[in-house]
């Protein structure tokens, strides 16, 4: 048999799966009528002045919904037309919102981001303004004076919407919910600016190709960077990820590695420093008002962990637990630097982590990140993905022709149930870096699951908006094994998104506690460190026939248990930061906050030194959305560590059927219709255990008793809600 080992022939086959499935939307018509499913590709924009006119038109149809709520007869009032009423319109606007807000994120023409950014601003201060309409507060006031008898996700829906009304001060005085209200809708058009700031801007680093010594020349060589006629100035840009993390990750010289992390960690601060205090101002302001102790409080109060204490506990107690590992990977480390500057007296700074967790993997453990890029093409990844998820959730991807595009190689995908082939709902891939682009990775809500007024249930439709880098032009995109980790990470928010049954878009897919949303993703990350899994899709791309050596992963493993301590504290020291700016920041000697002062202050005590003349918050993207919440992804660690036991002990491990319909019937499907909780305790058939997730540290959990679990730390800040 002719082994073909050309990177063409890579190519048809990993491409064949795809080429062999192309469909059309019509296709699957009859499927969704005979199980009553909606299935929606969206029309997307493609000039500013329709941009603009959805806006128009969803917000004049959601104005005259509401102004039918306002004036119902008291007499007449129904969950129907109240409460469910609400729900619809909601689900109307985030429609239209989710589409311009994947828009302003992802389209090639800037003129139709900018309006895009401005349209949903719009939308955001309009969704403000619904809090405070006084006509549909009485009408849903009059039904709860109907005593209603209400039941499962119903009463959940009523109960969410009396706290949101709450939260957003109605029980203030007429003046002062004004005022909250003004100071909300300001904040909405400051936080837009400041995430729009950072997708616009830019940062090229230019280089002598001498000072990129170190680098991979496949990186080098690709036509994808700037470089001069004659190859001795290269251009990188930090702001794209995975060109700043090749020089992060290999630059041999500290000189070139300083100058990449300052470019990165300057990121918009020209524009967004002075924002971000003003954001952070308000947010304690509104905070204030509305009778919450600090913002922190308030947003951390509809999720698992309650108050901003209880997040505080859990990250601070992680800080002390992993110090003792912390500091004998950093003296690891140390050691490396000394050597290599003939300094006894080098320091590892903020800009060396990354270098010398490399180093250390390939001296010490004989692991070379770059050279593990060679088993990672990245077709033959989500290829292998697909196939994996197709399993273990009973599904069926399918290659659809998309009837628009908004870049030339965006692919979709449609997802039926594999035994029944009821029609699950679509995802899109954006899958490279592009100027004006998201530049890192998400999964991005379009059209979020409902059940219909008629009966008929609206599957969801997401996107994969990723980073990978491009391909070259003799060879595919190759993935680093930390971006196959993404990728499975990724796509199991698509899941979460996709396989809802919740009745009401209020509580669909990955409508959870943001403490909690992260937590089924993380444990897929599990599954790109089994052999078995490995061996199913990763091959060398110049002879497929040749796997990841068994003896080299078991080397991966030990290498990242080997620096997971310096993994995880950067980690907890973004969580830290976020805490200390949305806590109660002290304001500096000008009586106004200072937050580049308070999160390098922050970074380097749980961290690494810095240099103090960056500005990593003004480029932090988290700060907008996931304010008060970044503590979120360990917590939700916690949960996915106990989770992923329950694959690993089973019959089948990561393949395992029976445990991922499980998955995908008690955390998927119902969403946030049910307590997270709940959910994780119906999967796990036990309450929830800490123990894995500190073992995963490489600390011995019985040596780690008093460290706070997410269950614990709840419990502790039992009471103490403002």
């Amino acid at each position: 048999m002719l082994l073909r080992s050309s990177f063409a022939a890579f190519v048809l086959l990993a491409g064949s799966l795809a080429a062999e499935e192309m469909k059309k939307p019509a296709d699957f018509q009859a499927d969704a009528d005979k199980f009553k499913a909606v299935l929606t590709i969206p029309d997307f924009e493609n000039s500013a002045e329709a941009v603009d006119k959805s806006a128009d038109d969803v917000l004049k149809e959601a104005d005259a919904a509401l102004d039918a709520i306002g004036k119902l007869d008291p007499r007449k009032v129904t969950f129907a037309n109240t409460v469910g009423a609400l729900d619809q319109i909601g689900y109307k606007v985030g429609t239209v919102a989710n589409r311009l807000f994947l828009i302003k994120e992802t389209s090639p023409d800037a003129g139709v981001r900018e309006a895009a950014e401005k349209a949903v601003t719009r939308i955001e201060k309009w969704t403000v303004s619904l809090d405070y309409r006084e006509d549909v507060y009485k009408s849903v006031t009059a039904f709860g004076r109907t005593k209603p008898k209400l039941e499962g996700e119903s009463k959940r829906l009523y109960d969410f919407l009396l706290r949101d009304y709450r939260r957003a001060g109605l029980g203030l005085a007429p003046k002062e919910r004004k005022e909250v209200e003004r100071l909300r809708k300001e904040l909405a058009d400051l936080t837009n600016t400041f995430s729009a700031n950072i997708t616009a801007a830019t940062a090229p680093v230019v280089f002598k190709r001498e000072e990129l010594d170190g680098v991979p020349e496949d990186f080098l060589s690709s036509p994808k960077l700037q470089k001069t006629d004659d190859g001795k100035l290269v251009t990188l840009m930090a702001n794209e990820t995975y060109q700043q993390l090749a020089v992060m990750d290999n630059a041999k010289l500290e000189t070139t590695r300083r100058r990449m992390y300052f470019a990165r960690d300057t990121l918009a601060a020209d524009r967004n420093a002075e924002l971000l205090n003003q954001i952070v101002t308000l947010r304690a302001e509104i905070a204030k008002r509305l009778g919450y102790k600090s913002w922190a409080d308030f947003q951390i109060e509809p999720k698992m962990a309650q108050t901003g204490a209880a997040a505080t506990a859990f990250i601070e107690d992680l800080v002390r637990g992993t110090q003792p590992k912390f500091e004998a990977e950093v003296a690891e480390m140390q050691k490396l630097k000394a050597a290599d500057l003939n300094d006894p007296k080098a320091k590892i700074m903020s800009w060396d982590w990354r270098y010398y967790t490399n180093q250390l993997k390939k001296t010490k453990y004989a692991v070379d990140t770059e050279a593990l890029r060679a088993y990672f093409p990245m077709e033959a990844c989500i290829g292998g993905m697909f196939r994996i998820y197709e399993g273990i959730f009973g599904l069926k991807f399918t290659r659809v022709e998309p009837p628009q595009k908004w870049v030339d190689d965006l692919q979709l995908w449609f997802v039926a149930d594999a035994a029944s082939g009821e029609p699950m709902g679509y995802f899109y891939l954006d899958l490279y870096p592009r100027e004006g682009k998201y530049n890192h990775f998400a999964q991005f809500g379009i059209v979020e699951g409902k059940k219909l007024a008629d009966g008929r249930y609206q599957r969801p439709t997401v996107a994969l908006v990723c980073n990978f880098p491009p391909p070259g032009t003799d060879k595919p995109s190759l993935l680093s094994h930390r971006e196959v980790e993404t990728l499975f990470h990724e796509f199991g928010h698509a899941m979460h998104s996709i396989l809802t049954r919740a009745e009401f878009g209020r509580f669909a897919g990955t409508s959870v506690p943001r403490d909690f949303v992260e937590a089924p993703s993380q444990m897929l990350e599990n599954w790109t460190w089994d052999q078995g899994v490995l061996d199913s899709f990763a091959a060398d791309y110049r002879d497929p026939s040749k796997k990841i050596p068994a003896d080299l992963i078991e080397k991966m493993k030990v290498a990242k248990m080997a620096t997971i301590g310096v993994t995880y504290r950067r980690q907890f020291g973004f969580a830290a930061l976020d805490l200390a700016l949305h806590g109660v920041p002290k304001p500096g000697k000008d009586g106004k906050i200072d937050a580049r002062q308070i999160v390098n202050a922050t970074l380097e005590r749980v961290f690494l030194p810095i240099d103090p003349k960056t500005d990593f918050a003004s480029g932090f993207g988290h700060l907008m959305g996931y304010d008060a919440g970044y503590y979120g992804y360990a917590w939700a660690d916690a949960i996915a560590a106990d989770m992923a036991t329950v694959f690993k002990k089973s019959p089948g491990g990561f393949f395992d059927k029976e445990v991922g319909m499980r998955l995908r019937t008690e955390i998927y499907q119902p969403g946030g219709s049910r307590e997270a909780s709940e959910s994780v305790e119906k999967f796990l058939g036990r309450k929830q255990s800490n123990d894995p997730f500190i073992a995963t540290l490489g600390i011995d959990p019985a040596a780690t008793k008093k460290a706070v679990t997410p269950a614990a730390a709840t419990k502790k800040s039992a009471g103490k809600k403002k």
